[in-house]
């Protein structure tokens, strides 16, 4: 308990009597000052109990001691101590009265007690509650340790913190989720500060920002955050809730669960490296088509991820199609919704991060493949949002469904997929939306392009020297599968017009249109371009 003017009046030996504020000895006392001055309020920093004897003081003038009275409770301090039997045989009623007024302690010193020994009082009190914070933070931090090494891990020591400040404290992972929270009503209370958890996350760690938490009918909890780790971006948040700001014991409490936690999430960070080490290794094999050594190294690792329909995600930066660099442009966010997701669900997921690249491989149907979809979304929106200024960002190709023979062929179709979306600027595009749709989006390509405007070039010259239609008369013959009748009364000409041009196509490309391979390249041609080169 921190030392209180009401101590000071209890303490026996020194005899100090309450003449003014006795409804205000239950304030804390920071520490005890000696001063004669007639304005010692330049040199207090409020807490203290002020000494004095009136040697510069006239303390019989009521106007003189309504001032000086004023400008001591301005300046913080708490309480006045007056010696009598030194220059006044009793205290002045003037003063007596100024400081009922403004509701300051004033407190009668008889002249057998010496200022020295409230000093060493005061000190000795303050010490001594120091010492009980310390020893109490000390017992904390042993108690959230054996927290920390329960089987229930990082719950059990935020469960240990919440009753050790009386309060509730909650855990918030990599992604902003909570994860633990104690009591069980402060999972609520916590869910609602993802805005400021968030901004918090955004800063290298270490990190801490104190935000206010609750409605009016909640008390207003004065709320502290800490971020945990030890790398460029926190790798989880501590959240504490308290009806006042933190003593000497809560925060030695705090900081203890910090540590822990930076330590538990450190070490979770050096197991999971060693894991997606492996995982790598696992997906190579079954890319391989070698499922068995799979199985035979993973374990029990992803339980049954292996023997049940699956689908795989391969994702791709946009650093690496050349876009510039940001937060919505990397794919750890992607990662970390997608192990989330999993956790959350108690299901397994493989990821692999290589480089640009992430490869997810997870349950079809399951909640990474969820999350997966609700991050592309998330994208979407964010780039539909920003318009012709938002940056290339990510691109996720999904597969079909999958046994672990075939992985190989999943994995092209998420590359398939992958590839589709760069081209059209989409986010994600799924392998069954390529499959069930037209070959003819595929034809936006740079080098599809290529080769059709060279293949029709020597056609789009000709027809620019005003001898003849032959591209238009070309597509409508195609279009209507040789018939030269339709195909004639499209162009509106006579069948021996149509012929006639069909022979020159024949000439001027040197192919026959008898061949079936010469007619679909033609007719792919067409419609990869619509006009004459550089049109």
């Amino acid at each position: 308990m921190p030392l209180t003017l009401a101590s000071l009046v209890h303490h026996s030996a020194l005899k100090l009597s309450v003449l003014a504020g006795r409804d205000r000895l239950d304030t804390p006392v920071r520490w005890a000052h000696v001063s004669e001055l007639a304005d010692p309020v330049p040199w207090m920093d409020g807490g203290e109990l002020l000494l004095i004897t009136a040697m510069k003081l006239d303390a019989e003038d009521p106007e003189a001691m309504r001032r000086y009275v004023r400008r001591l409770v301005g300046a913080g301090v708490v309480g006045l101590g007056f010696a009598v039997g030194v220059n006044y045989d009793e205290v002045p009623r003037a003063l007596v009265e100024a400081a009922e007024a403004e509701g300051l302690p004033l407190l009668e010193v008889p002249r057998r007690t010496p200022f020295l020994a409230i000093t060493k009082a005061v000190s000795a009190a303050i010490a001594a509650d120091q010492y009980r914070a310390v020893t109490a933070g000390f017992e904390a931090q042993r108690e959230l340790t054996r927290a920390a090494l329960a089987p229930e891990g990082p719950a059990a020591l935020i469960a240990r913190l919440a009753a050790h400040l009386g309060g509730w404290a909650a855990l918030y992972d990599a992604s902003g989720a909570v994860v633990a929270a104690a009591p069980e009503w402060a999972a609520r209370r916590a869910a609602r500060l993802g805005a400021d958890v968030e901004r918090l996350r955004e800063r290298p760690a270490p990190a801490s920002a104190v935000v206010g938490s609750g409605t009016d009918d909640e008390g207003g909890d004065r709320v502290e955050l800490q971020s945990l780790g030890s790398g460029r971006r926190a790798r989880g948040v501590l959240a504490v809730g308290t009806g006042a700001p933190l003593g000497t014991a809560e925060r030695y409490a705090v900081h203890s669960a910090v540590a822990l936690l930076t330590l538990t999430t450190e070490r979770s960070r050096a197991l999971q490296e060693a894991e997606a080490r492996l995982g790598a290794a696992v997906l190579r094999m079954l890319l391989a088509g070698e499922p068995d050594h799979a199985r035979a190294v993973a374990g029990d690792l992803y339980g049954n991820l292996l023997d049940a329909p699956f689908r795989i995600l391969v994702a791709e930066a946009a650093e690496a199609a050349g876009a510039a660099p940001g937060d919505e442009n990397g794919l750890g966010a992607l990662a970390d919704a997608a192990e989330t997701a999993a956790g959350r669900a108690a299901e397994a997921v493989l990821v692999v991060a290589e480089g640009a690249r992430v490869t997810v491989l997870a349950p079809d149907g399951g909640a990474a493949v969820g999350a997966c979809e609700a991050y592309a979304r998330a994208v979407e929106e964010r780039r539909s949002a920003a318009g012709d200024s938002a940056p290339a960002g990510p691109a996720l190709g999904l597969s079909g469904p999958a046994g672990p023979t075939g992985a190989a062929a999943a994995h092209r179709q998420a590359e398939q997929a992958l590839s589709v979306a760069r081209r059209r600027g989409r986010v994600l595009v799924e392998h069954e939306e390529v499959a069930a749709g037209s070959v003819l989006p595929l034809l936006a390509d740079d080098a599809v392009r290529a080769f059709a405007d060279g293949l029709l070039r020597a056609l789009h010259e000709h027809d620019a020297t005003g001898r003849g239609d032959l591209v238009a008369s070309l597509r409508a013959w195609l279009s209507r599968h040789g018939q030269w009748d339709a195909a004639a009364a499209d162009l509106g000409v006579h069948r021996h017009t149509l012929r006639y041009r069909m022979r020159r196509v024949e000439e001027i490309l040197g192919r026959s249109l008898d061949d079936p391979d010469v007619r679909m390249e033609l007719w792919l041609a067409l419609q990869a371009t619509s006009g004459p080169p550089g049109g």
